[in-house]
């Protein structure tokens, strides 16, 4: 097993703005505006509700109105990760936990939306690995561990992976959020839920899912 730490940051580009990321883990996804990102000798023009992933040095222009950024880091032992150099970007650590990460067989870091109709349920299940959430939109009670958490828009909270989690979406509004999972190389392409109760297996999944980056990492 080694010991790694997943954090996730709130980053802000001034309009016209560039800023430049060291070498590292990451997937970058743009929640408002948009950027146009520069990596490995390529160029990627990101719009709101998409994502980048990789781990090359990369270079983050924003557009004409700026950028908000979520930005997910993998970072081994006690590297710290990557800061921003260049004027107009400004970054704030949201949350970071620190994952044992012992699978002979690699990883990879997912990235994903899951949208939840009015009520919607994501039943009591666990995951085959650690990942941050951040809600976008609506009102989501989870619980885990026998405690309650109540999130609101903007909020991040961190699941394990073999803790079961039940998950209870606003009645109100429309409820979504995004995440990055460390998961095993073996399910690339596959999903990564077990439901922990057999008569939950067969009810019906109302909340849907995209994935918007699902690629292997180098640790």
């Amino acid at each position: 097993m080694t010991a790694h730490t997943l954090s996730l940051h709130t980053d802000r580009l001034a309009p016209k703005a560039e800023g430049r990321l060291p070498a590292g883990n990451r997937v970058i996804y743009v929640r408002d505006g948009d950027v146009v990102a520069r990596a490995g000798g390529q160029a990627a023009g990101l719009a709101a509700n998409s994502a980048w992933q990789g781990r090359d040095a990369i270079a983050v222009t924003a557009g004409a109105t700026g950028a908000t950024l979520l930005r997910w880091e993998l970072a081994a032992g006690n590297q710290a990760p990557g800061e921003w150099t260049g004027a107009g970007a400004t970054s704030s650590l949201m949350l970071a936990r620190a994952v044992e990460l012992g699978d002979a067989g690699g990883y990879l870091m997912r990235c994903d939306r899951v949208d939840f109709p009015l009520g919607g349920i994501a039943y009591t299940h666990v995951h085959r690995g650690p990942g941050i959430r951040c809600l976008l939109a609506g009102g989501l009670r989870v619980e885990v561990g026998g405690q309650v958490h109540d999130v609101a828009p903007g909020g991040a909270w961190f699941e394990a992976g073999p803790d079961p989690v039940l998950a209870l979406a606003s009645r109100s509004e429309l409820t979504a959020f995004v995440r990055v999972m460390i998961l095993p190389r073996e399910i690339k392409g596959k999903s990564s839920i077990r439901y922990v109760r057999p008569e939950d297996a067969d009810k019906p999944k109302l909340q849907t899912y995209r994935i918007f980056a699902d690629e292997l990492v180098d640790l």
